[in-house]
């Protein structure tokens, strides 16, 4: 994490406690350490030795996740984000998408499913994004699901927090749930089709935006499948990968520019 990254996350993290011995660790090297875990996908245990013990930094990691603190955090940078952008803080409309992913070993058989028609075991993730691709809400279960009984949970859940009142999808999100939405949650749900003579690959307006998202959150190699026991910890791993991501947003100085190709003779 650069000078630039930690000045925009430090305000935004709990005073340490005033009694009891001072904080051995700097808050600084936990976020490093949690964010490393995150983009380089190693196990808790197998973080570097010159970094804080796993112990240490998987407890403060589910404290601040305990504490809202992860969720204040994505909240925050996302309206940085958007003022950036000379945009409102909160959005009016928003992206849906799932993603199925295959799940290690390590994920339960209460929490994982067969996905038929990705033909994946593992979990399902729900995000639903802004028109700009930025996380606002994610919801991680088994891959068993229909898209449209999933979807549920992550749309209640954007309607609590945010004021979306119009979200776009893919036809896969069709049927019952429209009426749902617009009974329910007193919101839009508009369906985003496929032109009827498509032909091949072809960039659809509004749904790229969020599958552009997603292939955001998984070139961090622990999203790369799920490994979490808990669900709600696989949440919260997707959540500091988009973190991390509005970081960098917020502190680049210019346009992303490919590393020129070295030519050895």
């Amino acid at each position: 994490m650069t000078d630039a990254q930690w000045d925009l996350i430090t305000p935004l993290l709990p005073e340490p406690n005033s009694g009891g011995r001072p904080e051995k660790h700097p808050r600084r090297e936990i976020v490093n350490a949690i964010l490393y875990m995150v983009r380089s996908g190693c196990p808790w245990r197998y973080l570097p030795t010159d970094l804080p013990p796993w112990q240490t930094v998987y407890w403060y990691f589910q404290q601040w996740e305990q504490a809202g603190v992860t969720e204040a955090l994505l909240r925050e940078l996302r309206i940085k984000a958007r003022r950036q952008d000379g945009r409102d803080d909160e959005p009016s409309a928003g992206i849906i998408d799932s993603q199925s992913v295959k799940g290690a070993d390590t994920v339960g058989r209460d929490s994982r499913g067969y996905d038929a028609g990705k033909k994946v075991n593992g979990r399902k993730r729900f995000i639903i994004t802004d028109t700009t691709g930025l996380l606002v809400t994610v919801a991680v279960m088994a891959a068993s699901r229909q898209d449209g009984d999933g979807a549920k949970t992550a749309l209640l859940s954007a309607y609590l927090t945010t004021p979306i009142r119009h979200v776009f999808a893919d036809q896969g999100f069709a049927g019952r749930l429209v009426d749902w939405v617009r009974d329910t949650l007193r919101t839009t749900l508009e369906i985003v089709r496929k032109p009827a003579d498509q032909r091949g690959f072809s960039v659809i307006a509004r749904r790229w935006v969020v599958e552009r998202t997603l292939a955001w959150l998984t070139a961090c190699r622990r999203l790369a499948r799920d490994y979490e026991r808990d669900p709600k910890v696989s949440e919260a791993v997707i959540c500091w990968a988009a973190i991390a991501g509005m970081a960098r947003r917020l502190t680049r100085t210019g346009p992303a520019r490919r590393q020129a190709r070295i030519v050895c003779d």
